[in-house]
């Protein structure tokens, strides 16, 4: 059996650094602020320097940077937001905390992202159900932008505000808007596994309202107002701890050539298994950080192939195997038109390679490998 291959090699990441996180962190040790430290302020401006966004709110992580702007917004009984089925859960369960109702839209085929005509159809189902649209959380799926040059649009001619999910696409562009400058606001995570993560939990949200961004850094403590005993609205505890935010900084210098890195390898893998798997799509004008290198091996069996690659040393993983409108916690909410077929669909085809900035061409050939020797084999053994 060949040695197991590492899905993300944090560790590798890790070498990389050196002992410039080390020092950050013992930075933050040596001064004591350990909740709202000065690293904290310091990530803010560097992100926001790094998109072009006028206000960054660090937060404790993705889920509560999306419940927080649906908090500001007043989100509750009786709206409807629209949201992707082919996407993780926290995009809806956040909505779903607050009592509104997620509407669920489908995808594009070749990008994953929402489907406009899915959008319209979506809207129709929501006002059926006597529910009031106010918003659409797009979400930009395994590292690349949704379709913006039509969400916007809609969401401007529907007056529904937009919220962009960018968990998983942080860094990436489109037609030369950075991701955290497109939408009312822009939602990341940092968890350790994304493209820019941390060692713990972590998210951001990007904005260029000054209302929405007071608010936002109220919720963030408590509600606070003039300080954290001057309770104004109802808040939460939502801050990013500073061990975090010094982490983050050291990572953001090294994350423009993470970026390039990652795009040189899916652009090799899509190349050498191009003809025997579909490979991921990137519009012309968009950029992708590829959170995600995932492919689609329609009438293939997934198991069978997944375990082809792990005994010879390469993991896989699924995002994702069911889509949320057929998961238990969502099955009771509506959906657009009488079903999503392509959400279905991709759930059924879909199966994510190894994908981190470190991955050597040898190893990245060694994967390639693998991958057509199983695809070859069951394609054999069906003609």
């Amino acid at each position: 059996m060949n040695s197991s291959i590492a899905f993300i090699d944090l560790a590798a990441q890790r070498r990389r650094f050196g002992n410039a996180i080390d020092a950050a962190v013992l930075r933050v040790l040596d001064h004591g602020g350990y909740i709202m430290g000065r690293e904290v302020k310091v990530l803010e401006d560097d992100l926001a320097a790094f998109c072009g966004a006028k206000h960054v709110i660090s937060c404790a992580n993705g889920t509560d940077a999306i419940g927080m702007i649906l908090i500001a917004k007043g989100v509750g009984p009786g709206q409807a937001v629209l949201c992707p089925s082919f996407t993780f859960a926290a995009t809806a369960e956040v909505v779903a905390w607050l009592g509104a109702t997620p509407v669920f839209v489908d995808v594009r085929e070749d990008t994953f992202n929402m489907e406009v005509a899915s959008l319209e159809s979506g809207l129709e189902k929501a006002r059926s159900l006597g529910l009031e649209p106010v918003g659409v959380i797009s979400v930009d799926l395994f590292g690349q932008p949704a379709d913006y040059d039509h969400i916007e649009p809609f969401c401007a001619r529907e007056g529904l505000w937009l919220l962009c999910d960018a968990a998983q696409g942080f860094g990436a562009v489109y037609k030369g808007r950075k991701v955290g400058t497109i939408g009312l606001a822009t939602t990341t995570s940092f968890f350790p596994a994304k493209p820019l993560g941390c060692y713990g939990d972590g998210g951001a949200i990007f904005t260029d309202d000054d209302e929405l961004a007071g608010i936002l850094r109220s919720l963030r403590v408590h509600g606070q107002g003039t300080d954290k005993y001057d309770n104004v609205r109802i808040g939460m505890n939502g801050r990013l701890d500073t061990v975090q935010a010094a982490v983050l900084i050291e990572k953001l210098k090294m994350f423009p050539e993470e970026i390039e890195a990652r795009d040189q390898i899916a652009r090799r893998y899509s190349t050498l298994l191009a003809g025997i798997a579909i490979v991921p799509a990137v519009p012309d004008g968009l950029t992708s950080v590829w959170a995600q290198y995932t492919l689609r091996i329609p009438g293939c069996n997934r198991e069978r192939f997944q375990a082809d690659l792990k005994r010879d040393g390469v993991p896989t993983a699924v995002y994702y195997p069911k889509p949320l409108h057929r998961q238990t916690a969502y099955k009771a909410y509506p959906f657009a038109g009488n079903g999503l077929p392509t959400s279905d669909r991709l759930a059924a085809e879909v199966v994510s390679l190894p994908m981190h900035p470190y991955l050597t061409e040898e190893i990245q050939d060694r994967i390639v490998h693998v991958v057509r020797g199983a695809l070859a084999t069951q394609k054999a053994a069906m003609a």
